[in-house]
């Protein structure tokens, strides 16, 4: 089996550190110390680190181009190991699903999703599968200002709970398949 690249969308720097559109970085950086497959390598205009996780080769990823340009860093990582769309997993926050779900799908839309959109951009195809991390969406006001915003106190106790079910879902979504892992994750409540 071919090898797989994980990589989670986030923006560098300690300021964006808790915000709701670092979820991807929140579950990789999880994912990292679990595996224990440090993602402290600088390449690809990210962090990056690779080894075995699940009896699986695995790349994982951290572009630190800021989100809006995050498809190249990824283009780039899948050309230097010769994968195609078809290993590649990204992980990212969702304003469509509630808070406390994650949600795996193969292909679609960016959705608005500016790190999405790029990766679109630079792939030329949405042809790749995506954990999507749900953050909800603000009762009223800006969604830029919300997504660039801290989790709340509420959703901050409950986030734990929210990273290690992705890695779940991760996980059963490596060993045995996308429809498995949605026919059981989907209907999980994280937090």
């Amino acid at each position: 089996m071919a090898a797989k690249l994980i990589v989670g969308l986030g923006n560098p720097g300690p300021q964006y550190s808790w915000t709701r559109h670092n979820a991807g970085f929140m579950v990789l950086d999880r994912l990292s110390r679990q595996a224990g497959i440090p993602v402290t390598r600088k390449a690809f205009s990210g962090l990056t680190g690779d080894g075995n996780w699940l009896g699986e080769r695995v790349f994982l990823l951290k572009p630190q181009t800021f989100m809006n340009l995050s498809g190249r860093s990824v283009a780039e990582a899948l050309r230097f190991y010769k994968l195609s769309l078809a290993d590649l997993i990204v992980i990212h926050d969702d304003l469509d699903i509630p808070f406390g779900r994650v949600r795996l799908k193969e292909g679609g839309g960016h959705g608005g999703h500016n790190g999405l959109r790029s990766l679109a951009q630079e792939l030329g195809s949405p042809d790749y599968l995506r954990v999507r991390v749900g953050i909800g969406r603000p009762l009223h006001g800006d969604v830029v200002n919300f997504v660039l915003s801290n989790f709340s106190k509420d959703e901050m106790d409950g986030l734990q709970g929210v990273l290690d079910g992705t890695i779940d879902a991760l996980e059963m979504l490596l060993k045995e398949g996308l429809p498995k892992a949605m026919s059981i994750h989907h209907s999980k409540e994280l937090a």
